[in-house]
């Protein structure tokens, strides 16, 4: 795709196409500080990315500024902000990459369509002070919230942009004498005294946007920033317009002095008494209506009709605070094997704790890079391989002992991996990107086997012991994982450009292509060892393969407008006849895997649902309290996923209860946020993760309450 253009004040001429892994596919927006663009992951993700502008990639205090924000960002991720899903502040443009949320700012309603009614009025002002509250609640004070900084998302308000927010342990203050906000929506200390602002602040800016979203104009209002500067400090707030029963509230938020504010828990309770006297479902978002499963042909138009929709409510199981609270502080002293390497070539290091049986696992942890960064890992023949940085690594799945490391030439140090080391034939098959070579080590030993250069190609996946690459025309290569040699080299019918996915257990490869107005998708089975299609179906709907289960393919159905998942569906290619099993509520963003007849979903914004195919039904729905998860890993008894911050959940797969979790694992970098978050590796009763400070480790499947 080549750049798009922009003529917006401000905004570069020509426009980057890639930040990061993320393709760039038009301008959202621009600031003072950089632009912002509708972007795409390759899965199809579709992301919110701000650049800066190339003149401040060249400050080095803009790039600090840039780093507090984005450490500040990942720090509130959460329901009612735009989660962080990547980030780079030390690229040569910096970035991050957002969730995109559809939905236009509070400054865009109001330009549009006028003030909001009193109902939006009272849900905007219970949705800003819940965000407020999550927000200081992990220490950081916004100090730029203002209508242009508010999406109105479907499911309430969502806070933006954290350019000038500062956590209160941050290093990085404001100089003395420097204003930084905009002044209609700052607070007196703000231009008083800036550098002891703190949450009282963004509660003055809540009852200024209040102001603005009822009347289209501010509390203080003046065409001179000055006089505006005055006006805050000095006069009486403008509050004619707004709502009676809201006035004393919003008043009360523009108290002159922070102390005389309410906070946003405050400002919630009294909410909640106004709402009392009025239509109090202003504050909660209309529940959308359950499907009911149906059977239907495999084409477009079949037969079977869908009957009428029933009013379902979503059944929401909460966390247990307690418990979370508690394991997020675990040490587990003595129950794990520190594990460290020195330098590279140096023997591998002793570990505290004694080998321990398969009957009396207790875990391990283990460094064996030495730096920071998410491995990628995977599982065979009793060890665990790893990728990281450009190098891959063998650990000993029992013990955690470093069997053998092995720097990927030409790979770059400092990028993710592209995934874990593929397995095949007792070989450990580590690529280098896109187009490059394919280099197979012994499992055992770690010795280069063979370093092939690979035809050109843009995606590569290992399927029973055969590699296939798809180039950039669409033609699909088949090389032999053992010897190397290309078998067979084709177009697939049916798919421009395919893909491949695989699954644990079924020697086929699927590719799945949308159509372009995400109305059916052609789904086409290969033979990895010949390059023949075993078959083909043209199904309803925007759908992705999640798995296979008796021969049948698992696939998630995702509106193609706001990438939601709102439906499971399976296709049995013998009878070419799908069921689809709707799910209570959407998920956004959702991955997924297959175990048996259960589907287990892992949404943005911290949903972990489980359906049941076989009785047509959702099972349970758990609201882990993380930002994203990784694709979900089950065992039968539990279901396991990989928190942003290094944690491994552990959740009771029958009744859908968090159990247990692991440490934190996130490192001294902040402002690092892990392209990809590592799948669990489930071997019998033993689990796998890894984490963004760059350790691996091991613990019992048996009991995760103990973990």
């Amino acid at each position: 795709m080549a750049p798009q253009r922009n003529a917006g004040a401000g905004a570069e001429a020509e426009l980057p196409e890639y930040a990061g892994h993320y393709r760039l596919e038009s301008c959202l927006g621009s600031g003072g500080m950089g632009v912002v663009h509708l972007a795409r992951s390759t899965s199809g993700m579709k992301l919110a990315v701000k650049v800066v502008h190339a003149e401040f990639a060249k400050d080095l205090e803009f790039r600090g500024r840039f780093r507090q924000e984005v450490a500040a960002a990942r720090r509130v991720s959460g329901a009612f902000t735009a989660p962080v899903v990547d980030a780079d502040p030390e690229a040569g443009r910096p970035w991050m990459a957002t969730l995109f949320i559809p939905g236009p700012t509070l400054a865009q309603e109001v330009k549009r369509n006028g003030p909001l009614a009193p109902a939006q009025l009272r849900r905007l002002m219970a949705g800003l002070a819940e965000a407020l509250r999550d927000i200081h609640r992990v220490g950081v004070v916004h100090r730029d919230l203002k209508p242009s900084n508010v999406l109105l998302a479907e499911d309430g308000p969502k806070v933006i942009d954290f350019g000038i927010s500062r956590p209160a342990d941050s290093e990085l203050r404001t100089e003395t004498g420097k204003l930084i906000g905009t002044p209609p929506f700052m607070a007196p200390e703000q231009f008083r005294r800036p550098r002891e602002v703190g949450p009282a602040a963004d509660v003055f800016a809540l009852g200024s946007v209040m102001v603005h979203a009822a009347t289209g104009r501010g509390p203080f209002d003046s065409d001179s920033p000055y006089v505006v500067a005055y006006q805050v400090v000095h006069d009486e707030p403008e509050l004619t317009g707004v709502p009676e029963e809201l006035v004393p509230l919003v008043r009360r938020c523009l108290a002159k002095e922070p102390e005389d504010r309410p906070s946003p828990d405050a400002l919630m309770r009294e909410l909640r008494s106004v709402a009392a006297s009025y239509d109090t479902q202003a504050f909660i978002p209309q529940q959308r209506v359950a499907e009911q499963p149906v059977e239907e042909g495999a084409e477009p138009g079949g037969p079977g009709g869908a009957p009428e929709a029933e009013e379902k409510p979503a059944r929401r199981i909460g966390r247990r605070g307690a418990l979370a609270a508690g394991a997020a502080g675990l040490v587990l002293a003595g129950a794990l094997a520190s594990v460290s390497l020195a330098g590279g070539g140096s023997p591998a290091p002793e570990v505290t704790s004694p080998r321990t049986t398969a009957a009396a696992f207790s875990g391990w942890e283990a460094e064996p890079v030495g730096r920071e960064g998410v491995p990628q890992c995977s599982y065979g023949k009793g060890t665990l391989l790893c990728a990281r940085d450009g190098l891959v690594f063998a650990l000993d799945a029992a013990d955690g002992r470093v069997r053998w490391r092995h720097p990927l030439e030409g790979a770059a140090a400092d990028g993710p991996p592209a995934g874990p080391p593929a397995v095949a034939d007792g070989l450990v098959l580590a690529g280098l990107g896109q187009g490059r070579g394919l280099t197979a080590l012994d499992i055992a030993s770690g010795d280069v086997v063979r370093d092939a250069e690979l035809p050109v190609h843009g995606g590569l996946r290992e399927v029973d012991g055969m590699v296939l690459l798809t180039a950039a025309d669409g033609t699909v290569s088949g090389v032999d994982a053992a010897s190397g040699d290309v078998k067979w080299s084709h177009r697939v019918a049916g798919q421009d450009v395919p893909y491949f996915v695989s699954f644990a257990g079924d020697p086929l490869a699927y590719a799945a292509s949308v159509s372009g107005d995400g109305g059916s998708t052609r789904v086409t089975a290969v033979d990895p060892h010949s390059g023949d299609v075993r078959w083909d179906a043209r199904l309803d709907g925007g759908l992705e393969p999640l798995g296979t289960v008796d021969g049948a393919v698992v696939l998630l159905s995702v509106d193609a407008a706001t990438q939601e998942a709102r439906a499971v569906v399976r296709y049995d290619p013998r009878t070419r006849k799908s069921v689809r099993v709707p799910l209570r509520v959407p998920l956004q963003q959702a991955e997924g895997s297959v175990r048996g007849d259960v589907v287990h979903l892992m949404a943005t914004g911290g949903s972990l649902v489980a359906v049941d195919l076989a009785a047509r039904e959702e099972l349970w729905r758990l609201e882990t309290g993380v930002v994203r998860g990784s694709r979900p890993a089950a065992d039968g008894r539990h279901v396991y996923v990989t928190a942003p911050d290094g944690r491994l959940l552990g959740v009771d797969a029958r009744r859908g209860r968090l159990l247990g979790e692991t440490p934190p694992r996130l490192g001294t970098r902040s402002d690092r946020v892990p392209a990809a978050l590592p799948e669990p590796v489930v071997v019998g009763d033993r689990v796998y993760g890894s984490a963004p400070d760059g350790t691996v480790f091991a613990v019992s499947g048996r009991a995760p309450a103990g973990w």
